[in-house]
């Protein structure tokens, strides 16, 4: 019999398209999406969903318990940049929402859960090129900092109690399909659609901001794979290095002007340039390709070209 699985934060950026890939993978029924909102037409209409505050423990046991739920996959976060703007709030939604799911887990209420870190948990003093999995992490915003205390709390969790939590440092995400959440990295979002609508973008972030990113599909396709992982393979319970490409906004941009030879790209950094400049330019995923065989399947041109092609096809409605 198929397990059943909770997604929590369904409606975000990432778990949106994590709930419709798992659904294809262990049918509709199975895959639970929930958050605090109503999502998309195509995620409400393709399985069970229930509005769930993921901080309030007693709902989401009961939810666990109803749906005879075995797998957690916690989405819901606040973000890099909104996360500066609201501290408190970020600290308690990121921090509480973790340790619901870390004990139910450790109670035996489900058997194995997923929990995303970032790259935020690295500062100004880690190093920047090839980032190591083990290295110097002192962050430098709230996100960051109730990243790595969350490392700290699934790492701890595992070792104390046993509990099967898994992790990855997720760098910046691209993706067609959703909108940005509030990132530092949106930039490499939010570019594409002006492209196509305007032919010109004014970016938050200097030309020179190298910062690790990824295609969406790669980053499914991570989380999907370490969770199938044999534990017994897994080296590293606090959160994995991931990587696939590094890039900055001007690198973006010449990408862009192969298919769109006139697009004009401008910059006026904001209080996120602080926040990129705190983040390597690149990191070291070897541990993750040993461990559970990660590849990633897409490089910046490959990026580019996909997702202005569905741009163009989702304008075109």
């Amino acid at each position: 019999m198929a397990k059943t699985i909770l997604i929590l934060g369904a409606c975000g950026q990432i778990g949106t398209e994590l709930t419709l890939a798992l659904r294809q993978m262990h049918g509709n029924e199975k895959v639970v999406a929930s958050d605090i909102r109503e999502g998309g037409s195509e995620l409400m209409e393709s399985g069970p969903f229930e509005l769930l505050d993921a901080t309030d423990y007693n709902a989401l046991e009961e939810a666990v318990m109803h749906y005879e739920v075995e797998e957690i996959y916690l989405m819901a976060a606040m973000l890099s940049a909104t996360s500066e703007k609201f501290p408190s709030r970020a600290w308690n939604l990121n921090m509480n929402t973790l340790f619901n799911v870390l004990n139910l887990a450790k109670e035996g209420k489900i058997e194995k859960l997923f929990w995303p870190s970032s790259i935020a948990v690295f500062g100004p003093n880690t190093p920047k090129e090839q980032t190591p999995q083990s290295t110097v992490m002192e962050p430098s915003t709230v996100y960051g900092i109730s990243k790595q205390s969350g490392e700290r709390w699934c790492w701890y969790y595992n070792r104390k109690y046993g509990v099967d939590v898994r992790s990855i440092r997720y760098p910046g995400l691209i993706s067609w399909k959703t909108q940005p959440g509030g990132g530092t990295t949106d930039y490499a979002v939010e570019i594409y659609h002006e492209a196509l609508a305007h032919n010109r973008y004014t970016c938050f972030l200097k030309a020179d901001s190298r910062l690790p990113m990824m295609y969406m599909d790669d980053a499914i396709r991570a989380t999907i794979d370490l969770m199938k992982s044999d534990g017994e393979q897994l080296s590293i319970r606090s959160s994995y290095n991931l990587g696939a490409m590094s890039f900055s906004p001007a690198d973006i941009a010449k990408s862009i002007q192969k298919h769109l030879p006139d697009f004009q790209m401008n910059y006026e950094p904001d209080f996120r340039q602080e926040i990129a400049d705190s983040w390597p330019s690149s990191i070291d995923d070897s541990q993750a390709r040993e461990d559970w065989g990660w590849e990633p399947e897409f490089d910046l041109d490959k990026t580019t070209e996909t997702m202005l092609a569905h741009l163009r096809e989702q304008m075109a409605k």
